[in-house]
């Protein structure tokens, strides 16, 4: 019997079992993979730990950071794991497998869900047209590129403009590729401005907004595909196509929490994060079972993933303990211009620390302001610059701040 279990070895995984770490309780990190780091490994470009450790790392050099922070401490790890189910009775028992000990079953007090996000596809996206080969995801390509040493295509074309996708238009460039164009659906980036910058304007990549790809032709091989520019419906403008010869189509169309493995224990699921509803304490419905990282909610930065998940570690281990105690929470309510906000609920009667609220908002705006509000009272607001619903936005507010048990409403007026 463990105290505590946390499924995920990455950057999400390994904060959480760093800050859940006590001497006397027995943790085990379940791992999938063969070596702990999880996509950081994949991610070879510079950018990540500017905020956790004051230094501009690499994906793999950040992976490595966080992995040996716990090297030296008692904890378990299950490499090349999976877990194929869970039920909570008394407690979590899980059903995992591996190439060594085949199926067997771990029992844990607590859980922490660290298992990252996968890439929206082709099928779940409904692009028209041919099945030819040549179409992949962004995060497959690099891991292809990256990891395997194996060049996907020569002339490539990007449908979306998350990082990913920015990132492999400039890995795919400096590897001799021509990448023809990103084309987003939106009338702006999904991507982070720096990644704008640095991947696409530095090597001159036009970025199509709203436009989406209306057919794609092909036999074996991907040959061409059609972009059209899209009406404020998303519904495609007769006249605007533009026709590009390529071999390679890479989707980077969206992320979604990697969570389908726990629906047997029927927690909340948010329906625009698609991950778990959690408490401040990041605990999800079911009472021990604790959620964060990508696999919570898809973030922008790695050092936001590594934040909160030191956190999921330190309220995992207050639960084990016998100090964290759930009780009715109350409603967070996304207001004007934002598009959601965690936790989505607030249990008052355990607001003993500062709140931290993570959220993004629907609009791009130079200036604006986010105003907390419960019922009339204002209880804080914070103006703030350069908003995007790429970039997720962060909002503490002090334990002394609550007047009230009431839900909370978080909005964003745009100066």
């Amino acid at each position: 019997m463990y105290d505590i279990i946390i499924i995920g070895g990455g950057a999400a995984g390994l904060s959480a079992a760093k800050e859940a770490y006590d001497p006397a309780l027995k943790i085990l990190v379940i791992e999938r993979e063969a070596r702990l780091g999880g996509i950081l490994r994949q991610c070879i470009h510079n950018g990540f730990g500017i905020h956790k450790f004051n230094l501009e790392l690499t994906g793999p050099e950040y992976a490595e950071k966080t992995a040996e922070a716990i090297e030296d401490l008692d904890i378990d790890v299950l490499l090349k794991t999976t877990v194929t189910d869970i039920i909570k009775f008394k407690t979590f028992d899980l059903t995992v497998m591996n190439e060594t000990d085949g199926e067997f079953h771990v029992e844990a007090k607590s859980v922490i869900i660290a298992s990252g996000c996968y890439e929206k596809t082709r099928s779940q996206i409904l692009l028209p047209g041919d099945r030819p080969a040549g179409i992949l995801t962004a995060g497959s390509a690099q891991r292809y590129l990256n990891l395997d040493g194996y060049m996907v295509g020569k002339k490539v074309f990007i449908l979306g403009s998350g990082d990913i996708g920015l990132i492999m238009a400039r890995r795919m460039t400096l590897e001799g590729a021509e990448v023809l164009g990103v084309a987003e659906l939106m009338p702006y980036s999904n991507g982070l401005t720096r990644n704008i910058a640095q991947c696409l304007d530095d090597y001159d990549i036009p970025l199509y907004l709203s436009h989406t790809i209306t057919d794609i032709i092909g036999k074996e091989r991907l040959e061409k595909i059609v972009i059209q520019e899209v009406d404020p419906h998303f519904t495609p403008i007769e006249g605007t196509e533009k026709t590009f010869e390529v071999d390679t189509l890479l989707l980077s169309v969206g992320l979604v929490p990697d969570i389908q493995m726990f629906e047997s224990l029927k927690f909340a699921v948010s329906p625009i994060t698609k991950g778990a509803i959690v408490d401040q304490h990041l605990q999800t419905s079911v009472e021990g079972l604790f959620a964060c990282g990508n696999a919570l909610h898809v973030h922008d930065l790695v050092d936001w993933v590594s934040e909160e998940s030191e956190r999921a570690g330190q309220y995992a281990k207050a639960y084990v303990t016998g100090t964290l105690h759930a009780h009715e929470a109350k409603d967070v309510i996304p207001g004007d211009h934002v598009r959601y906000v965690l936790p989505q609920r607030l249990d008052f009667s355990g607001q003993d620390e500062s709140t931290r609220f993570s959220l993004r908002s629907t609009i791009k705006a130079d200036k604006g302001t986010f105003k907390i509000m419960q019922g009339d009272t204002l209880i804080m607001h914070k103006k703030m610059r350069h908003i995007a619903p790429a970039e997720m936005e962060h909002l503490i507010v002090p334990k002394d701040k609550w007047v009230s048990d009431e839900p909370v409403t978080i909005s964003l007026e745009v100066s």
